[in-house]
């Protein structure tokens, strides 16, 4: 019998996340606590987002606003790379990052993890910016899920491809 295995990958769901930014920008449009206060939030090229707002506490504000639409989409916020508000001309700025894929840094702990305190006969091998799991026990691989879950790290991870 051939080994079962999954990938664990940090990947975003740009859908979900152009979703969450239109509901975003309606909510701060409509809303009455922003009226007046020049707040808008809007894609900046394929991997960032940019917020603006008359003062720092509105662009955080509309950030806030940002984040709860990302969890009722079921999107981590860990995807995010946020920055302070920071002045510019007469306007508030904020500047998100958005974070995709697996450092080979982070893979290595991972891997890592999957060998100290795994079952035995699991392996894990980097592949590009993913971590492919393999082994002979599809029960050995549930049991790898829950570990790779139970840890919290600073990226989201999710695990797609299992057979």
């Amino acid at each position: 019998m051939a080994d079962s295995s999954f990938d664990i990958v940090s990947k975003i769901d740009r859908q979900e996340v152009d979703n969450a930014l239109g509901q975003a920008a309606r909510e701060v449009a409509t809303r009455f606590d922003f009226k007046g206060t020049g707040a808008k939030i809007e894609w900046k090229g394929e991997h960032a987002i940019e917020i603006e707002a008359s003062a720092d506490d509105r662009a955080s504000a509309v950030l806030s606003v940002f984040q709860d639409k990302l969890i009722k989409r079921n999107q981590s916020l860990k995807i995010l790379d946020a920055s302070e508000p920071r002045q510019s001309g007469q306007v508030s700025k904020i500047s998100i990052n958005l974070k995709e894929g697996i450092t080979s840094e982070d893979a290595k702990k991972i891997s890592k993890l999957i060998r100290d305190e795994g079952p035995k006969g699991v392996k894990a091998q980097v592949q590009g910016d993913e971590l492919r799991v393999s082994s002979k026990k599809r029960d050995d691989l549930q049991t790898v899920i829950a570990l790779v879950k139970a840890q919290d790290y600073d990226f989201a991870v999710q695990f797609t491809n299992y057979r």
